[in-house]
């Protein structure tokens, strides 16, 4: 990341505290973590397909599992990752790199999408948050969940807020001191204060969870659609 947009981060951290001081106090704790950032080591940064293809494959799987399924389908297809080279494999070939059978068909499913031309992927970036997640959820296997995490890592969306994440959930718990944790709905709308630096507040909620004392039950909920 360059010194530029370390500064935009920070300031935008900033306006964020402004709308609710309360994340002042978790960034004196925690810092003020990059809120694009996915650890993929740079596999998925020319490709919004293979950034949708990773976030399938991490439903509900830790991330470094889903990054040597990725490193194996990679293998399988004989690179680079596109509609095309997924589509030379079968259901059972994407099976054999070790995912489930339901993941290895919405892989097959949303390669057929983008070579059809039904979801032209490539070109989300000037698309609005709200049209770029419907275009990818009309897509079977792609959840709200994957399609928050695509917009959030893949096309750096500002304003996104994982509602129906487990993390996301049990930190606004935390938060807000809350005796139970609370619905998907109650988060949205206890998140309207956050527009629009909703993905910057997400950020922080999952960074609290690695504090000291947080509950093990805290992590990031993968959603198989």
């Amino acid at each position: 990341m360059n010194v530029k947009a370390d500064l935009d981060i920070e300031r935008t951290y900033a306006k964020l505290c402004q709308l609710d001081p309360r994340f002042a106090d978790i960034i004196e704790r925690v810092g003020t973590p990059d809120p694009f950032h996915f650890p993929d080591g740079g596999r998925t940064a020319d490709s919004n397909f293979a950034g949708m293809v990773m976030h399938i494959l991490a439903q509900q799987i830790a991330t470094r599992v889903a990054l040597v399924l990725f490193d194996r389908l990679v293998t399988a297809t004989g690179g680079p990752l596109t509609p095309e080279t997924v589509l030379r494999l079968d259901v059972q070939q994407l099976k054999a790199i070790g995912t489930s059978h339901s993941k290895a068909m919405y892989i097959q499913a949303l390669a057929e999408a983008v070579d059809s031309g039904k979801l032209d992927i490539e070109r989300l970036e000037g698309v609005s948050d709200g049209k770029a997640e419907e275009s990818l959820t009309q897509i079977k296997g792609i959840g709200p969940w994957s399609a928050e995490m695509f917009l959030i890592h893949q096309l750096r969306r500002s304003d996104i807020l994982p509602a129906g994440d487990l993390g996301i959930r049990a930190a606004v718990r935390k938060l807000d001191s809350l005796l139970e944790v609370p619905t998907i709905d109650e988060v949205r709308a206890r998140a309207e204060v956050w527009k629009p630096y909703r993905t910057y507040a997400a950020a922080l909620l999952w960074r609290s969870l690695s504090e000291p004392g947080s509950k093990a039950e805290a992590v990031e909920q993968h959603d198989e659609a």
